[in-house]
């Protein structure tokens, strides 16, 4: 009885957010709602200080995994500071929505909440979904798909009290060298990455939810990670309109309602030597806001990266990123410190004053938008088992069912002959793989082998000596890493291992891992069949053996150019 009444609960509230849902796409979006007179927004702003006004252009850093002396010191600067938003990071879902709730009773003007969610509350708390990688989704051919994840990720950001997301990457990922973009991109062709992106926000915001659109002007050609250094990015004012500003153009154009700045040193936009995109106004405000005519919310990087406080340290960097344009500056080394040198600058009117008011109530606009003039605080009951619900696993699983790409073979050389005494080989684990849990289902006469990352030389030649032996082969080659990087961690002598495996008729090989680690695999494209799985999950490893075993047909297509045999667009259907 007592089941039955939590199922009926679940149904309630799920039931209540779909209405939200169906409500919020009834309203005037967010940059819409600029255009309209607010008397919320006026009336907050008449009844602040310069002091307190600038505060509401800052938002600090909160986790729920650094311990009570934290999260106190954190109480402490939203008490005395009065700061208009937060930043969460790592953590648990009732830890932060607990949080919330204690943090946004400390102001009068609620607090604006927001997360890097680029695959879902999972980017950051434990106990949660994820979603696919933006790579992953980048072989979609479906993009309804990828709205109905947007809905599904504002769902569980609003369930936990946090009202925006910083996502999505709508980087054009064309150096696969790249350290911090990479995966986290939809690819590198510039309409496809627009078209994912467009999918992707306006299902969050459909549902009530504010996105911020990453990393203008564009970060996807280089290979310096901004978080350690600056980057630079070489080209012509030419090229980055026409390829890197592409995806931001259009999102522009579909309504997005924030943008985040990149720290970055563009030479072909701005000549400042050693000055990132963020702090520069030629960038954020001449291009951004006037040439391409964006009205919503501009956001910083997070301004205590090395990017930015290497060549201006002690606050400069804030004050360059208000003067810049900037609406929102993330992750001040110290906001206390900075909302008094802009105190300053605003004081010697080196901004005018029209233009800070319509920052400031850019910023409380969006507070009204999301429902924070009359906020209710959220419920944490049965929170853990909500944002775990049946149709958002459902979902991860038909997104990874249409990700899924086969770059090469057909229906024979993938499927084999199911009576056949067959290998199943899993690359770079230590245990039982999903992969092959399922596979073993459909060839009941079968042998399971693991080879680890630095499996020495000799058990490998040993090993395939033993599978001349098998009739046919199947092989699952996985990143276990939290983060697909371009290249696996594997020795020469496990990556010669799978080249040599590819090489002998009826072996099919299936990439758990980055795209682009294929074409650290040399040889690999003469495997009978090749899937491309883009990365290690439960749910995309059920999808390769669907394949394999022909209960579905893949449609997935290569995001990102590999080598000379795989490049951008590739995919075989059967």
């Amino acid at each position: 009885m007592k089941t039955d009444k939590y199922l009926l609960k679940g149904v309630i509230i799920i039931t209540i957010n779909l209405i939200t849902i169906n409500a919020f796409a009834q309203k005037v979006d967010y940059i819409s709602s600029l255009n309209q007179k607010n008397q919320w927004v006026d009336s907050v702003f008449r009844k602040m200080n310069r002091k307190q006004k600038i505060a509401q252009l800052f938002f600090v850093r909160a986790h729920t995994d650094k311990g009570q002396a934290y999260e106190d010191s954190v109480a402490d600067v939203i008490h005395h500071e009065k700061v208009g938003g937060l930043v969460f990071f790592q953590g648990g879902p009732v830890r932060h929505a607990d949080l919330i709730n204690r943090y946004q009773k400390l102001v009068k003007v609620h607090l604006l909440i927001s997360m890097d969610g680029e695959w879902g509350v999972g980017m950051r708390l434990d106990s949660t979904i994820s979603y696919p990688y933006q790579m992953t989704l980048g072989a979609i051919q479906d993009n309804s798909l990828i709205y109905k994840m947007g809905q599904q990720v504002a769902y569980d950001f609003k369930r936990i009290g946090i009202q925006m997301n910083f996502a999505p990457v709508l980087d054009v990922n064309n150096n696969p060298n790249n350290p911090v973009i990479n995966y986290r991109s939809f690819g590198d062709n510039k309409y496809n990455v627009a078209a994912k992106g467009i999918a992707y926000f306006k299902g969050m915001q459909d549902a009530g939810l504010l996105t911020t659109a990453k990393h203008f002007p564009g970060h996807g050609d280089t290979n310096v990670d901004s978080h350690l250094d600056l980057p630079l990015l070489p080209f012509t004012r030419q090229r980055l309109d026409s390829l890197e500003e592409y995806p931001f153009r259009e999102a522009i154009k579909a309504g997005i309602s924030g943008v985040m700045i990149a720290h970055m040193n563009i030479p072909g936009l701005d000549t400042a030597k050693n000055l990132p995109s963020t702090l520069s106004r030629p960038i954020v405000t001449g291009i951004l806001k006037d040439s391409l005519g964006f009205k919503g919310l501009v956001a910083s990087d997070a301004m205590e990266m090395k990017a930015v406080i290497k060549y201006f340290p002690n606050g400069e960097a804030d004050v360059k990123a208000f003067l810049a344009g900037n609406d929102i500056i993330e992750l001040s080394e110290n906001s206390k410190r900075a909302v008094k040198l802009i105190r300053k600058a605003v004081r010697k009117h080196q901004v005018t004053k029209e233009e800070f008011e319509a920052r400031v109530k850019k910023v409380l606009a969006a507070k009204y938008w999301v429902g924070l003039n009359n906020y209710q605080e959220n419920s944490t009951d049965h929170l853990t088992e909500d944002l775990n619900r049946p149709a958002a696993k459902e979902l991860v699983q038909q997104l990874s069912d249409a990700a899924v790409t086969l770059l090469k073979g057909d229906s024979s050389s993938l499927q084999l002959n199911y009576l056949h005494k067959t290998a199943i080989i899993s690359v770079g684990v230590a245990q039982t793989t999903v992969f092959q849990q399922e596979l073993v289902k459909s060839y009941p006469n079968n042998t399971t082998f693991f080879v680890g990352k630095n499996t020495s030389e000799t058990e490998l030649k040993a090993l395939l000596e033993n599978l001349k032996q098998y009739e046919q082969v199947f092989v699952s080659i996985n990143d276990t890493r939290p983060r697909p990087a371009s290249k696996l961690d594997y020795s020469d002598d496990v990556k010669l291992f799978i080249s040599e495996l590819a090489q002998r008729q009826y072996t099919v090989m299936s990439v758990f891992a980055n795209a682009y680690t294929i074409a650290g695999l040399p040889g690999i494209e003469k495997s009978g069949a090749l899937l491309a799985c883009y990365q290690l999950t439960d749910e995309l490893q059920r999808s390769a053996v669907k394949v394999i075993t022909r209960q579905l047909k893949p449609t997935g297509r290569l995001p990102v150019s590999i080598n000379e045999f795989f490049k951008t667009g590739t995919g075989i259907s059967l």
